[in-house]
């Protein structure tokens, strides 16, 4: 049953924060550990069963059809004998993932990529996710909370990381630099949507930004929950943040591979 869940992996938008990667490519395509944020997020998902995917792109599109068009060369080694044009895959890690790559438009907003994919996903729940951020949500009790209240829609509420390290100061004297702790008294919107296909109605046209009047509307006619995740939850905005999900996959103990 999990794996003809359909997965939309929201990367179509331009990416403007982190504009010394995204010149050159679409944000869910910024690698880390030499590989895409979306094949991370995908392995997450797959971890829980979860195999198929449908990803909205739009800025530089092209860049993510060939990845996923060519994901097994991207992904092993290869002998190609020059002379019949012949490719022989060696070795390499096999996913058993269907990816189904849809350009949803070059202005299009969060709310219409997912308007536009309505053939696609009216049959029943589906669960959608931003490309450009990697966590550890238990996906499993993610879908166990959303069934278990009966609404339209969820939200996964995570706490907003640090961005800046923090002075610890005794008087004026300066005693350490220390990491900025997570702020304990707000959540905010942290992807990992699970939606049944009423969430339509709320989606009027290409325009639509997801995350105000859909969300606003569905919050106001109490069809929107949250479902409080605690652990990892990071996105990549900036340089700084990239190489701070470098240093933990060079670590050889990511939090988001479990």
């Amino acid at each position: 049953m999990n794996q003809e869940m359909q997965v939309v992996l929201l990367a179509g938008g331009f990416g403007t924060r982190l504009m010394e990667e995204t010149v050159y490519r679409p944000k869910p395509m910024v690698e880390i550990g030499g590989r895409p944020l979306l094949w991370h997020i995908m392995h997450l998902y797959a971890r829980y069963g979860f195999r198929q995917f449908v990803v909205a792109c739009g800025y530089k599109a092209e860049m993510i059809k060939e990845y996923f068009s060519n994901f097994f060369l991207h992904n092993s080694d290869f002998e190609v004998d020059l002379a019949g044009g012949g490719v022989k895959l060696l070795q390499g890690g096999s996913v058993d993932w269907r990816v189904t790559v849809i350009d949803t438009g070059l202005q299009t907003q969060t709310g219409g990529r997912i308007r536009r994919l309505r053939s696609r996903l009216e049959q029943g729940t589906f669960m959608v996710t931003y490309g450009d951020g990697l966590a550890d949500v238990d996906i499993a009790r993610l879908l166990e909370f959303h069934r278990g209240h009966g609404r339209l829609a969820t939200v996964t509420a995570v706490r907003p990381p640090a961005r800046f390290g923090a002075l610890d100061l005794e008087g004026d004297r300066v005693r350490a630099f220390t990491e900025k702790l997570s702020t304990t008294e707000s959540w905010i919107n942290g992807g990992f949507f699970v939606f049944e296909p009423g969430i339509f109605a709320y989606l009027a046209a290409d325009a639509t930004l997801l995350e105000r009047e859909p969300l606003e509307s569905l919050a106001r006619d109490g069809q929107l929950m949250a479902y409080r995740h605690q652990g990892f939850w990071q996105p990549v905005d900036t340089q700084r943040e990239r190489m701070y999900l470098e240093s933990l996959w060079s670590s050889g103990r990511p939090p988001w591979m479990g």
